[in-house]
């Protein structure tokens, strides 16, 4: 049975930071990429940032580079997201999730139950 650990959320004023953590354990399978989605209300799920498990590889979406970085300690099997220079459009639920095919919602084999992030202005 795959299970996450997810905590860090919380309510942070603009320009603040947070650290989002992740643990999976239960995986069926190697050679995934690990991280996190998030959700707005009203909007569809986006994909934000993941690291590769093979190589270490990270991806960024565009609107968090240069403010958020993604890191992984593989002998606790955890990925962290740090947020720094938070916006309130950085508002929503961000979801831990693996995928072993491309960083889309569509091909996500694994979700987390989400942690809630506030900014507020």
């Amino acid at each position: 049975e795959v299970q996450f650990v997810e905590s860090g959320g919380g309510l942070v004023q603009a320009g603040g930071s947070l650290r989002l953590s992740c643990t999976a354990s239960g995986l069926p399978f190697d050679g995934y990429a690990i991280g996190w989605f998030r959700q707005a209300p009203g909007k569809e799920r986006e994909r934000v940032s993941c690291i590769s498990s093979s190589d270490g590889g990270t991806y960024y979406e565009e609107s968090v580079k240069d403010r958020f970085t993604i890191s992984s300690d593989n002998a606790k099997n955890t990925v962290y997201l740090q947020m720094n220079s938070l916006k309130p459009e950085d508002t929503g639920v961000y979801y831990c999730a693996v995928a072993r095919g491309p960083w889309e919602v569509n091909y996500v084999d694994f979700w987390g139950q989400g942690t809630q992030v506030t900014v507020s202005s």
